[in-house]
């Protein structure tokens, strides 16, 4: 067992607004820059959808993430074999291009007009749409980020039916979701997952990508990228940018430099919905590509298995020999995503199929209830008059959700759901019924301590059970960020083989290599 640590997250689709305070906040402080225009290191979709760039979930077309080896124990690369990659260096035909991030590419207006003082002849004086690259005026605004905004897309004929999402149904039914818009809709707010099996740092023919020892956190070294943008390719949820200006890529950086000074990143403290949850775990990188290389069914339940209990004595002399320190440890007992992810089996990774086991788990959304129209009126509620709808009621059908969260296990999906459902009814019958009823919770097999602690970790959400973040001890490590790094591409990144390191950076042995 190989303990490593990795700062993890949370989203509560159930409680996301859409309203992108999270992707302003990033905005302004990362992106805001030239180059960096069409950047957007959080963004917010809406479902049905392509998204931002566009068909990011297909990679048929892109080609990213990684491919199970059946033969082997452990996955390989979806876009190409190194030696091939190699070869096709300066060509990569499977680059998302500016126009399936921005059309015509990042705009602003020519706001100069609104404050010129030459009298208009034909018309008011029109801010027009303007390149922020070219510095063309007047060109089509044809596409952008958020762009299906609140269900913009989701209708037949709309890019609603490339929603890869609705592969599992037949085109029947997938046309009986999009005939009315907003038939159903949610949001899927998205940043850098800071994967355990990076695509991306895999994909790094210069070894620019790494993943940091001491939280997990995914970077891009600016000094030794050389732009090949395969990490741009191979990461299957697009969260690595080509800045035109600099020529190097980029990415969520997860706010590291708040991270170390124990504070959350700056999209988490914008959320006004409180929906965003960060915490440490504790994994086996010896499992890393076992896991990764396991059957899709497996995925969900496995990846869960990887995640190392903090409470186990085996675990925490482990991780004391590898240097874990006592603040990570205690700070790992009270993770809000551990218990989410391992205790209640209620947040699940996005699209576990690309291979990267994510670090960044959803909890689904648990839709509006269908309406029905009934000799009560049209607006009813479907069920046999019970207040809590059934699974099947709920307005986002099993099999979407399942295509987005689960690999298609649409049992990981309903137990979810039903683990939730089961919290609103036990709460009712303890506030509103005047007693216990300890059933509800024992059906889905969880406590009443389970339901009580749910409710206050997902309901009232306080800042300080939302966010626990250890602070970074560099002086205690072996890793500093200036000349350490763990496990980086290409002819490094491979989860039974790690770079040759300083053994420490403070002190009088500094220099000394292994």
């Amino acid at each position: 067992m190989r303990v490593k640590q990795q700062m993890a997250m949370v989203f509560n689709l159930d409680k996301c607004l859409g309203c992108n305070t999270c992707t302003l906040a990033c905005k302004n402080v990362w992106t805001n820059r030239e180059g960096a225009e069409y950047m957007f290191w959080n963004n917010v979709e809406t479902k049905p959808g392509v998204g931002y760039p566009k068909a990011w979930e297909d990679q048929n077309k892109y080609r990213g993430g990684w491919t199970r080896d059946e033969g082997g124990n452990k996955p390989k690369l979806r876009q190409a074999s190194r030696f091939w990659l190699m070869l096709n260096l300066f060509y990569n035909p499977v680059m998302p291009q500016m126009e399936e991030y921005y059309g015509k590419g990042p705009f602003t207006f020519t706001y100069e007009d609104l404050h010129s003082a030459t009298p208009t002849k034909l018309s008011q004086p029109v801010a027009r749409p303007k390149s922020q690259i070219s510095g063309e005026e007047d060109i089509d605004i044809e596409w952008a980020v958020n762009w299906e905004d609140n269900a913009a897309g989701a209708f037949v004929g709309g890019t609603g039916e490339a929603d890869p999402n609705f592969k599992n149904m037949s085109p029947e039914a997938r046309n009986a979701y999009l005939k009315f818009r907003d038939s159903f809709m949610m949001y899927l707010p998205r940043i850098c997952n800071h994967c355990l099996n990076p695509a991306c740092v895999g994909s790094c023919p210069s070894g620019a990508a790494y993943k940091r020892e001491e939280d997990g956190v995914v970077l891009i070294d600016q000094d030794r990228c050389r732009a090949w943008r395969y990490c741009v390719s191979g990461c299957p949820y697009k969260k690595t940018y080509y800045n035109w200006r600099t020529g190097k890529s980029e990415k969520c950086i997860l706010c590291y430099p708040r991270l170390e000074t124990g504070q959350p990143p700056a999209c988490f403290v914008a959320c006004p919905g409180r929906i965003r949850y960060m915490g440490p775990l504790l994994y086996d990188l010896d499992r890393v590509a076992e896991v990764a290389n396991a059957p899709e069914a497996d995925l969900v339940r496995l990846h869960r298995g990887l995640l190392l209990d903090p409470n186990d004595p085996e675990v925490i002399a482990a991780a004391r020999e590898a240097g874990v320190t006592e603040a990570w440890l205690d700070a790992c007992r009270r993770s809000p995503v551990y218990k989410m992810v391992v205790d209640w089996e209620i947040a699940l990774p996005l699209h576990p199929e690309f291979r990267t086991l994510p670090s960044l788990f959803y909890i689904p959304p648990e839709s509006p209830v269908a309406s029905a129209d009934s000799a009560e009126g049209p607006y009813d509620m479907t069920g046999d008059g019970e207040l809590f709808p059934g699974l099947d009621e709920f307005r986002i059908p099993m099999e979407y959700l399942a295509s987005l969260l689960s690999a298609g296990n649409v049992a990981e999906v309903r137990k979810a759901l039903a683990r939730q459902l089961a919290v609103r009814r036990f709460r009712r019958s303890e506030r509103v019924e005047g007693r216990v009823d300890e059933r509800v919770m024992a059906d889905v097999g969880l406590t009443v301590k389970d339901a009580r602690h749910m409710h206050r970790l997902l309901s009232l959400a306080h800042y300080h059970e939302r966010f626990v973040v250890p602070t970074t001890h560099t002086e205690k490590t072996a890793s500093t960020p200036y000349i350490e790094r763990g496990f980086a591409g290409f002819a490094e990144f491979t989860a039974d083989k790690g770079p040759k390191r300083r053994t420490t950076f403070h002190g009088p042995d500094v220099g000394v290599e292994h």
